[in-house]
């Protein structure tokens, strides 16, 4: 691919911001209310962890820089099959979010704009996956640049928040102090609460995964992927606090708006659906984020030998399009089953299944970060490297811990149900195992 056709710092690091800060946020302090501090040590333990993996990310990416993203650092390191089984549940994964993001963007749409009522919403729902999925068959640099557009914007309520509670600390400090969290601090709590905040730090890898689409990958995916880490990490403690702070605790956890709440309470009467309109914004970039993402994915899968070769076709524009169609007929079949009341209330499980689909994918990269270190022969200087993978190895064990059984059962399941299609590919192609070369 030409570098005309690459994405650079700018578009990279879009793909972690805007990825990551999806729809998730803007109801996360409301699912954290309850655990008063808690969540905050928790959301400490989060960020940690998940600065600590975005080191992991950065490392493999410097020591493989012509590597195809986390499917190449992993079959390099562990293994093809563990490669596969850690990409299957991840890119499985992707595409159940898209159907989330789908759905949870046309209920706020209607917010907004509530002629959109006399939509049907399923159909309202497949329309904006279809438009994501159009877009980005233009391809990577024009799916990045409406990142850079959606991340920019989504990026204003998060600055307003913080002004907002650095107002109220100047003009009104006794505020912070009228309402303090009441839940009492324990271990069972934390872990909790750090679970969920998790989930809301998914994407953080975002800029690896389309590596072959990266100008200079070497140096620009281990930039992006700490400048937009370090960057969430910032802004999500912030937001996180001012609310815990000012709005009492019971009031807080039974907010369907928590941020609209506050801006009200403190801010200009109104602002509420502006904020709603924000909410859309963020949504949809992050849509289109995970939609350029699935697609690389599954083209990577494809080159390798795992998916179909069929999935590995580029349209004109090197846009994988037949990855991007039938990821996109997935999501839209878990966008129907959403709207089915039968499977509502499975629907909602997702967000656990998807974290729990997401640690496969960050263990065996730190694991394959730890085997780079222990083959080589500096190693003694390169300390650093293998105290991130160690970090990072725990996190996500402490993660799986939090998350509970059933989760990491589903998750399990998600990978067994893969391991047919791995033995069928991996006896027509006899591919080689780079880990055993």
């Amino acid at each position: 691919m030409s570098d005309g056709k690459k994405i650079g710092f700018w578009t990279c690091t879009a793909l972690v911001v805007g990825n990551v800060i999806g729809m998730g946020i803007f109801l996360l302090p409301a699912s954290l209310a309850p655990f008063g501090f808690n969540a905050l040590i928790g959301w400490g333990i989060t960020l940690f962890g998940c600065l600590t993996l975005a080191l992991v990310f950065s490392h493999l990416s410097r020591s493989m820089p012509d590597a195809d993203g986390p499917y190449g650092y992993i079959r390099n390191t562990l293994g093809d099959l563990p490669a596969y089984m850690a990409l299957w549940a991840y890119w499985i994964s992707l595409w159940l979010t898209n159907a989330a993001l789908a759905t949870g963007v046309v209920g706020y749409i209607t917010v907004v704009i509530p002629e959109f009522n006399a939509i049907q919403p399923a159909l309202f729902a497949l329309g904006l996956l279809w438009l994501l999925v159009i877009v980005n068959l233009f391809g990577v640099r024009t799916g990045g640049a409406v990142q850079i557009v959606t991340t920019t914007l989504k990026l204003l309520p998060m600055v307003a928040i913080g002004v907002l509670g650095a107002s109220v600390l100047l003009t009104a400090p006794e505020s912070y102090v009228a309402h303090p969290p009441t839940a009492p601090i324990t271990l069972g709590d934390i872990m909790a609460a750090s679970t969920i905040a998790l989930f809301a730090m998914l994407g953080f890898e975002s800029a690896s995964v389309p590596a072959a689409r990266v100008g200079n990958a070497g140096v620009t995916i281990p930039r992006a992927t700490m400048a937009g880490t370090v960057l969430v990490a910032v802004v999500y403690m912030v937001v996180s606090t001012v609310p815990l702070l000012l709005i009492p605790e019971g009031e807080l956890a039974e907010a369907s708006a928590p941020f609209a709440l506050l801006m009200e309470r403190f801010g200009n009467a109104g602002s509420g659906r502006w904020l709603a309109l924000f909410v859309v914004v963020s949504g949809l970039g992050a849509l289109n984020g995970w939609t350029l993402l699935v697609g690389e994915l599954t083209r990577t899968m494809a080159v390798n030998g795992v998916l179909p070769a069929m999935l590995a076709r580029n349209n004109r524009h090197g846009a994988p399009m037949a990855a991007l169609l039938v990821t996109g007929l997935f999501a839209s079949a878990m966008i129907a089953m959403s709207y089915s009341q039968s499977l509502v209330a499975a629907f909602t499980f997702i967000t656990r299944v998807v974290t729990a689909a997401n640690l496969p994918l960050y263990l065996a990269c730190a694991l394959g970060l730890a085997a780079i270190w222990l083959r080589d022969p500096d190693r003694g200087r390169r300390r650093g490297v293998m105290a991130s993978a160690t970090i990072g190895t725990l996190y996500v064990v402490f993660a799986l811990v939090g998350l509970g059984g059933e989760p990491f059962l589903y998750a399990l399941g998600l990978i067994a149900l893969g391991l047919p299609l791995y033995a069928v590919m991996r006896r027509s192609r006899k591919m080689p195992d780079p880990a055993k070369a």
